[in-house]
């Protein structure tokens, strides 16, 4: 056995990630990191339907604390790629723990949701690079459509075009389908997961992912219907 396969079997915090549980724990952590992300987010993006002046001045103040703004930036990219690695890695652990599939699947206690889990979340990490090309780095935008600093027409011009909202709507369903179920898991990682109060957890996490789904797609309908102009 190398020294170097000695050292990480020795390293308290290689042994963690090389457990499922610490698997799991990762997830979890990096999935509240960034369902945290997802409200601010859409705190932020409301303000569109307050104005102009409103949102700019939440994008000129984004923009003003540079520092922050990339530690946050960071802490971001980190959680995102620890929780993609860590699901990829549970997913191909529990195929090698049942090589050969079953002869009949039925999906008895699992949820649509649970089982979109692994697919929905590369395409809502596709639709966040391309949401951030177009609005961020406006690599995306026609140049005529684009301006710096101008947030709300930014915005507003996007969702003009009519393909590009419907890939944020369709991107925004994956994501409620991948909030529900992650919110759900979330519960039962920190032991709120008795019989008795299931039903009631389950219907939370199924309110908290279609609110907020319905607060990001409400602002694309609204520029679609000229609601937002």
């Amino acid at each position: 056995m190398s020294t170097t396969a000695v050292g990480l079997r020795q390293n308290p915090a290689a042994r963690f990630w090389d457990s499922t549980n610490g698997k799991k724990a990762v997830m979890a952590v990096t999935g509240a990191i960034l369902f945290l992300f997802v409200i601010g987010h859409l705190a932020g993006n409301l303000q569109i339907f307050e104005g102009r002046e409103k949102l700019n001045a939440y994008g000129h103040f984004l923009h003003s604390i540079g520092e922050v703004l990339w530690i946050v930036r960071v802490i971001l990219i980190v959680a995102v790629v620890l929780h993609i690695t860590a699901t990829v890695q549970l997913a191909l652990r529990k195929k090698r723990a049942r090589p050969v599939g079953y002869s009949r699947r039925e999906a008895i206690a699992s949820s649509y949701a649970s089982r979109t889990m692994y697919w929905s979340g590369p395409i809502v990490l596709a639709f966040v690079i391309f949401h951030l090309l177009q609005f961020t780095a406006g690599y995306i935008h026609p140049e005529s459509q684009f301006i710096e600093g101008d947030v709300y027409r930014n915005v507003v011009a996007g969702f003009q075009v009519w393909w590009v909202s419907a890939w944020y709507i369709f991107s925004l369903c994956l994501l409620g389908l991948h909030l529900r179920h992650g919110i759900w898991s979330m519960f039962q990682s920190v032991g709120f997961n008795h019989p008795k109060h299931t039903p009631q957890l389950k219907s939370a996490a199924l309110i908290i992912a279609v609110l907020i789904v319905l607060g990001y797609i409400s602002i694309p309908i609204s520029v679609l219907l000229g609601i937002v102009k």
